[in-house]
């Protein structure tokens, strides 16, 4: 029996064996006390639903229900002498880990029901194992030495960091709590797993070199696999090479990627160890070179299989995502944080996080997609909160080269979203129920509803985009709308022309987004609502401009429109042939038309003759004129007027008959000499606009003298002004010194002495700002 309170590394079990039930002692953990039991290996769920294959399943994922949950339900001692020794099992959690479908492959979605509760049966029981693997005290009574279970699961390959890095992906969603625990665990008792981490860092950036190798690209700072060749003819790019080796190229890149991010969501102290081989200024140009060769390729290649094109494209969105996760986790947990947290040194986190946000610049491809999923202006403005020191020379800069980036492309974000810090990190595992167990003490495992983890996967990281708060949203023509169209239905062939329509309007008439969100089945709500069959409204025809125009040329007779015949002799091109220059200046046909309309105004009928034979005339001559003025035929006008001599004479003047004038001559040059006066009199009255200011000085003078005669003044007699009299010591003159006097209480009416008093005037009229 194992003794209380003794960790299990150092506890003596006594049993019997052999036939004649002889005792032993044994160490706890002894090849010799496994049990003998052979765990198959796990086989992924059949693509086609045919009841041979789901029956073939069934069955064998019930074997391996039964055989986890006999090991689970084993005693400590126990569990952990089959877990270190029995190779089967060990086998049997690789496969699973290996094989089980993630959430982008097309058996992630069972065909049945039974074959999807199968599968959660396996998930949880997988999980629960190495959930206990991951623990080394159970209990009170039942523990390992921290430092013997580091070595126990280092030395026998319980785990590694691949192993850890399946995990992540397939166990993160809706627990990533308890494998933050398991793995903090993990990496707590046994630091060598740090080492073995760094040396996965390089493998994974050897990854990123394959790939460019592989596309025939190569990004700065990578190292190259082999010398670049001086012509390129023969290297294969994501274009030229085979339609399988593309495939296995996107899978790779896929999965990579999603496995990465998971892994830095789960367990963000693993941040720094990407962070000290750099490996974020390598995504970044490994984005920058290697997405838009192998979207182009997917895009434009011919698949024998339209699903095919349809599952790459699916999967490089997918990948372009989690590599802007994995920057973000990077800058966040490096950088961020330990600003946010006050801690020390907080002037080298800004300067590095700035330096890196500065490195993205040219990078305009990634710059672009990690500032629409997380806007830069955001981080910028929390560090101008936790850091008020920050340089704006340098924030405005950067936040310059965004905006600058974005005018590039001729489209601006879609919306400035808050984002989630954090996010599982999961893609196909299904939530798992832990119960509280025996074993379950130093893990913190928690039973369902107490507070546990909402499931929730790394896609909640990405909300549908709307339009912002200005609701601006670009214009395109006809032709751009149409190619739009066309380049989603050659990817989705199912979907109307109305729906898409719909789409593009939602998404700023962004192909990529909308083919994009439609893939991943994350459209609007809006958009969720409407038929994806929808065809393209019919526009309403207007009516035809002929029948409402209006001309001043209707109806004429070159009015083709409104006619079916027009006389084509009267319609030619250039010169009309037949005629000369000579002929149509001798053609006068136009004056004698001019001259028959002239003539009936020549002619006065003063007196119409009447026939007898024309009585109608006379009777029409009788009838009553209604335009005739009938006013003043009674009234004689002027017959009672008493017109008298002095009226008469008012209308005209008398004037003496020239025969009885005496001399009549020299009357006549008196009245010419009257009215020459009158003239001249008229014209001194005459107001004129702008006069000889020598003539108006000479009568202000005229006036002014006018003035001091009637009021008795005398002026004095002109004479110079001496100011300056004699040399000084021998005294001046009366008139010096009056002159002197006057200059000085008359200096300020000229020159520039009276500049304060002007000022002061100006100043307070307003028009000196004070």
């Amino acid at each position: 029996m194992a003794c209380a309170m003794i960790p299990l590394d150092e506890q003596q079990v006594t049993e019997a064996t052999g036939p004649l039930g002889k005792e032993r002692t044994l160490p706890a953990l002894h090849p010799d006390r496994k049990e003998e039991r052979c765990f198959v290996t796990y086989k992924p769920p059949p693509e086609d639903s045919s009841p041979a294959q789901v029956e073939e399943y069934l069955e064998h994922g019930k074997f391996i229900t039964e055989d986890l949950d006999w090991l689970l339900a084993l005693r400590h001692d126990k569990f952990w002498c089959q877990v270190v020794f029995d190779e089967s099992l060990q086998k049997c959690l690789d496969s699973y880990l290996r094989h089980s479908p993630r959430g982008l492959d097309p058996s992630s979605l069972p065909s049945s029901p039974a074959v999807a509760d199968m599968q959660r049966c396996i998930h949880r029981a997988v999980f629960m194992t190495f959930l206990r693997m991951a623990t080394h005290k159970e209990s009170k009574e039942s523990f390992i030495t921290p430092t013997v279970f580091g070595e126990i699961i280092y030395n026998n390959f319980l785990f590694d960091i691949p192993k850890i890095l399946d995990l992540c992906v397939l166990f993160g969603k809706g627990n990533a709590q308890l494998l933050h625990k398991m793995i903090e665990n993990i990496f707590t008792q046994q630091p060598c797993y740090y080492g073995d981490l760094d040396e996965a860092v390089l493998s994974v950036l050897q990854v990123l070199d394959t790939i460019l190798a592989k596309c025939g690209l190569q990004c700065e700072g990578a190292t190259a696999i082999e010398p670049l060749k001086l012509s390129s003819s023969g290297r294969p790019t994501a274009m030229t090479m085979s339609q399988q080796d593309l495939v296995d190229l996107v899978l790779y890149l896929c999965d990579t990627c999603t496995t990465i991010q998971a892994f830095l969501d789960i367990f963000p102290a693993a941040c720094s160890t990407f962070h000290c081989h750099s490996f974020l200024n390598r995504l970044a140009s490994f984005y920058e070179v290697a997405v838009p060769d192998i979207e182009k390729a997917v895009r434009k290649r011919n698949f024998d299989d339209d699903s095919l094109q349809e599952d790459l494209w699916r999967r490089v969105c997918h990948a372009r995502r989690r590599m802007v996760e994995m920057a973000h986790l990077l800058l966040q947990h490096t950088c961020l944080q330990p600003i946010l947290e006050g801690s020390e040194n907080i002037q080298t986190f800004v300067e590095e996080l700035l330096q890196h946000f500065t490195t993205f610049l040219p990078e305009k491809r990634f710059l672009l997609d990690y500032d629409e999923q997380f806007p830069i202006a955001d981080d910028i403005s929390l560090l101008q909160q936790a850091f008020p020191l920050l340089d704006e020379t340098r924030t405005s800069y950067l936040l310059q080269g965004v905006e600058d980036a974005w005018d590039s492309i001729g489209r601006r974000r879609t919306q400035d979203r808050p984002q989630q810090t954090h996010s599982s990190a999961g893609l196909s595992g299904q939530e798992v129920e832990v119960g509280a167990g025996a074993w379950g003490g130093e893990m913190g495992i928690r039973e369902p509803g107490e507070g546990g983890e909402t499931p929730r996967g790394a896609e909640s990281m990405w909300d549908t985009p709307h339009k912002g708060d200005n609701g601006a949203a670009c214009t395109i023509s006809a032709g751009e709308l149409e190619s739009l169209l066309t380049h989603i239905r050659d990817l989705l062939p199912d979907l109307g022309e109305g729906f898409l329509l719909a789409c593009l309007h939602q998404y700023n008439y962004s192909s990529e987004l909308v083919i994009n969100y439609i893939l991943e089945d994350r459209l609007h709500p809006d958009l969720d609502k409407l038929d994806r069959a929808m065809p393209r409204p019919v526009k309403e025809e207007l009516p035809p401009v002929l029948s409402t125009r209006s001309n001043v040329f209707d109806d004429d007779e070159f009015d083709v429109f409104n006619r079916d015949q027009v006389d084509m002799t009267r319609v030619w091109k250039g010169r009309r042939k037949g005629e000369s220059v000579r002929d149509l200046l001798n053609d006068k046909q136009h004056i004698a038309e001019q001259k028959e309309r002239y003539l009936t105004y020549d002619t006065v009928v003063d007196e119409v003759i009447v026939t007898p034979s024309e009585s109608g005339a006379i009777d029409n001559l009788n009838d009553y004129d209604d335009e005739y003025d009938d006013t003043y035929d009674i009234n004689q006008v002027g017959a009672n007027d008493l017109d008298g001599d002095s009226n008469l004479l008012n209308r005209r003047p008398f004037t003496i008959p020239q025969v009885l004038r005496q001399g009549g001559r020299p009357q006549m040059q008196e009245e010419n000499i009257e009215e020459e006066e009158d003239e001249k009199e008229d014209a001194v009255k005459r107001d004129q606009f702008v006069q000889d200011p020598a003539l108006l000085r000479e009568r202000a003078e005229a006036r002014r003298a006018t003035m001091q005669h009637r009021k008795g003044y005398r002026p004095e007699p002109a004479r110079e002004r001496d100011v300056v009299g004699k040399p000084k010591g021998q005294g001046q003159s009366t008139e010096t010194l009056l002159d002197r006097r006057k200059k000085e209480a008359h200096k300020s009416r000229g020159a520039n002495h009276n500049r304060r008093a002007m000022s002061d005037r100006k100043r307070n009229k307003g028009m000196i700002p004070s």
